[in-house]
């Protein structure tokens, strides 16, 4: 892969290393990028039309408003011009000479870095290294390497863009600053100083926010990189409708409550400790920092001089630094971000008939207002009780089995849960957990749906017990232990995770969240406030309007697969929610739960024993129901018309009955895969029509045993349908056995590759256990997935393509423009 920012391009090359030859074979790539790029006039010409429509992937309302508001933002600079990709007129016109010229002047050595991280022979490559890059001639008279500056500004800058189909208002204000250099010990105290005033600030903002009366859903503080040689402060918003001004003024009124007053003593401690656990875990998991990691960090070094000192060097300068960090010092930070100085006032937002937005005079009104008021200080309240009051009577497990091959202990205890635990090595600091049981949303009534989608989030906001959301969160501090509940088509459950050493909490909170569900209507009406802004504007965007048709026509307009829109969230009752999730959760007998991760069976029996054990058990017999919601047989085309932009986005989805099997499951994947490939082969490459092509499968097991394929790409409006004839000339090359010896042998490697990282990640067990489980099936099946690849031939790839992407059943999909060519 390859990224190109507004000052480097990053080339990515991820490589196996237990093949011989392979990286001698990634460095013959990698030279060849660095210094001998051809610019073959017609591959040119054929990557002319795959940048286009990289750029026309990104056209939007985000686009058009950043178009608008780059010249305020970067007023004076070159930034401000264009975008890294260039314009279309550019792209269009790209020929050699340029290219070349460009790629001579700046892909030179002196200018270039090779970073390698991963299990090699280090002397071996630095060797390779120093051979390969060390012949690339140096340019005897090289154009200079300049920083590019943001210019100052006294005066503050507005920028007011408003949109047709803009979602949601947002308000905010950028200080432009000098880059903070990290490099000294000295810096880097400083850089948590701003990670905690950043991470205090934020609390407070995210508080408001959940309050009924507070003018915005949503509110940041953050510092940072803003582009190379300009930090930035940034305080930003999303308006609720109608209070913009507000939403402003209450951002800003925050900052200003923490220059006057300050941070409280509490707060301090409580980001102390969230900052030097996270610290603690990266250490922890030093010996299992997967390459990526690395590269990135020695990456950034390269170019900005960041320093990579190492984790052990970070904690130990974390535990030194941190106790000596005060209150005056967070303080003191924080006022030297927010000037009078380098401001930009930034203000996006829908564009309506019949509403107005704020001018710019109404926004800088804002400043000396808030600066003149008087601001009381912050207070709270902390409990200090523990998370479960009245500790219950536990359970005991009363049967064992185990599993050595896939070294799976299954535990049976006496209120009927079933308990399989897999202990790894593959993470230091990681448990995942998931729970569940059948039934679900599919035993709610048509009319209680809303309240059934919503109930698990309302819980979530009323907190368990004792506490409410906001005081829950202050207990967790520091503490790397999360669970949250879920009710889905025909389960309903929990999922979980946690350091090794915060296992307790987690079972408590599981317990908690299960159990003692807290009712908070004000909670309630704050949330459905809160999230009104996101979901009053969304029949403006056409990717939403597009999505909700394929759900609907899929489901044939099924009462059970309606918009979660204003009026969706307006038909939530908030009793009704609280009684689905009651009932959904008031026995669990007939539940199972996964847990994978670093553990030993002796000592989470205990944990499992008082808080999984103690969970009520009613004996009740539950199976999740049938509501009838089917795609629609045969063919179907439907084109919707929405947005400005000349775009098209085709969806094509093949359906119909299936055997739910793990071979079947393989061969889904193993045709998805190849048609996937031999697509972007031919649509991106070979006809430069689009920037990528996904196709994807599933199989279900439940209501009906049914397959669906999805093919999704973009495009522009005039090429839609030449495109579409070209996938299907892929789809037929394959259903009549045109596939080649090294396409299968290329979906194998793929397919191994992938393997080997996966069995080595606690997610790729916890998901596999689970859903082998859930679907009735023998978990040590999974043993079996390396011969499904071994046996893969071109013969299993032709009969999948027949069965998956059969003409029985196809749906297609076109979101066009309202106006233009295409209609």
């Amino acid at each position: 892969n390859a990224q190109t920012g507004f000052d480097e391009t990053i080339y990515i090359l991820p490589v196996p290393t237990d093949k011989p030859g392979i990286l001698d074979r990634s460095f013959d790539i990698l030279e060849d990028w660095a210094g001998a790029a051809l610019f073959d006039s017609t591959e040119v010409v054929n990557e002319r039309g795959v940048v286009l429509e990289e750029w026309r992937g990104g056209l939007g309302s985000d686009s058009r408003i950043r178009d608008k508001q780059f010249p305020v933002i970067f007023k004076g600079s070159k930034y401000a011009q264009r975008l890294p990709i260039g314009t279309p007129e550019i792209i269009r016109g790209a020929n050699p000479a340029p290219l070349k010229r460009f790629y001579r002047d700046w892909y030179r050595p002196d200018l270039m870095g090779v970073v390698v991280v991963g299990d090699v022979n280090v002397a071996q490559v630095e060797r390779t290294i120093r051979q390969r890059f060390g012949r690339l001639v140096p340019v005897t008279r090289p154009r200079p390497r300049t920083n590019i500056p943001v210019p100052p500004n006294d005066a503050p800058l507005v920028t007011i863009a408003t949109d047709p189909e803009e979602q949601v208002t947002s308000i905010g204000v950028l200080y432009k600053h000098t880059p903070r250099a990290v490099r000294t010990a000295q810096d880097y105290r400083t850089s948590l100083v701003a990670s905690l005033y950043n991470d205090m600030l934020n609390r407070r903002l995210g508080e408001l926010a959940r309050k009924g009366d507070a003018p915005f859903s949503v509110a940041s503080s953050g510092y940072g990189g803003f582009v190379r040689g300009t930090d930035a402060y940034q305080l930003v918003a999303v308006a609720k409708e109608g209070s913009t001004v507000e939403a402003l003024e209450g951002v800003l009124t925050e900052a200003r409550r923490v220059r006057e007053h300050g941070f409280l003593p509490a707060e301090l401690q409580r980001a102390k400790a969230a900052l030097l656990r996270a610290y603690e875990s990266a250490y922890a998991e030093r010996e299992k920092t997967e390459s990526g990691a690395y590269v990135g960090e020695y990456v950034q070094h390269f170019l900005e001089g960041d320093p990579s000192p190492g984790i052990a060097w970070e904690l130990r300068a974390v535990q030194t630094m941190l106790p000596g960090v005060t209150v005056a010092d967070v303080n003191a930070l924080g006022r030297t971000w927010i000037t009078d100085r380098n401001r930009v006032v930034m203000l996006s937002a829908p564009e309506k008939a019949g509403t107005s937005v704020p001018t710019a005079a109404d926004l800088l009104a804002v400043f000396p207002k808030v600066e003149g008021a008087t601001v009381a200080a912050w207070t709270e309240t902390v409990s200090d009780a523990p998370l479960v009051a009245t500790v219950p009577t536990p359970g005991k497990v009363v049967q064992t089995s185990a599993t050595a091959d896939l070294g799976l202990t299954e535990w049976r205890l006496s209120n009927g849960i079933r308990v399989l635990l897999k202990p790894t090595t593959f993470k230091a600091d990681e448990v995942l957990m998931r729970g569940w049981s059948p039934g679900g949303s599919s035993l709610i009534s048509d009319a209680d749906l809303p309240s059934a989608t919503l109930a698990t989030t309302l819980v979530e906001r009323g907190g368990v017990g004792e506490f409410d959301a906001i005081a829950l969160g202050k207990k967790l501090t520091g503490i790397q232990a999360r669970a949250g509940t879920f009710i889905d088509d025909d389960s309903e459950g929990i999922s979980g995770s946690a350091s090794p050493r915060d296992l307790a909490t987690l079972f408590q909170l599981t317990y908690a969240r299960l159990t003692m569900p807290r009712r908070d209507t004000a909670a309630f009406l704050a949330f459905r406030n809160q999230v009104r802004p996101f979901l009053a504007n969304r029949a403006t965007n056409p990717e939403a309007v597009f999505g909700d048709t394929v759900s609907l026509t899929m489901s044939r307009y099924s009462p059970r697969e309606q918009p979660v829109n204003v009026e969706y969230l307006d038909r939530v009752s908030y009793d009704k929610s609280l009684e689905i999730f009651r009932d959904r959760f008031s026995d669990f007998s007939d539940y199972t739960f996964v847990v994978v991760g670093a553990f030993s069976l002796d000592s989470i029996r205990p944990l499992v024993e008082q808080w999984l054990g103690a969970l009520p058990a009613k004996a009740r017999t539950e199976s999740a129901r049938d509501a009838g919601v089917r795609p629609p047989d045969g063919a179907v085309d439907k084109r919707v018309l929405k947005g400005v932009e000349p775009k098209a986005q085709t969806v094509v989805i093949y359906h119909g009955p299936a055997e739910f099997s793990p071979a079947e499951r393989h061969a889904l994947r193993s045709v998805t895969e190849y048609v996937e490939m031999k697509a972007l082969e031919t649509l991106r490459e070979a006809l430069g029509g689009t920037y990528s092509v996904s196709v994807g499968g599933t199989l279900q097991r439940w209501p009906i045993q049914a397959y669906s394929v999805s093919v999704q790409f973009g495009s522009s409006p005039e090429r839609a349908d030449s495109l579409f004839a070209a996938v299907r000339q892929v789809i037929d090359s394959a259903r009549a056995g045109a596939i080649s010896d090294a396409d299968v042998a290329r979906i194998r490697e793929q397919q191994q590759r992938g393997l080997e990282v996966s069995l080595k990640e606690n997610g790729y067990w916890l998901l596999n256990l689970a859903s082998r489980i859930e679907n009735g099936e023998d978990p040590k099946g999974l043993l079996a997935y390396p011969d499904f690849i071994k046996a893969l031939t071109k013969e299993k790839l032709q009969a999948a393509a027949r069965k998956y992407f059969s003409d029985a059943n196809v749906a297609r999909f076109v979101l066009l423009p309202e106006r233009g060519p295409a209609q």
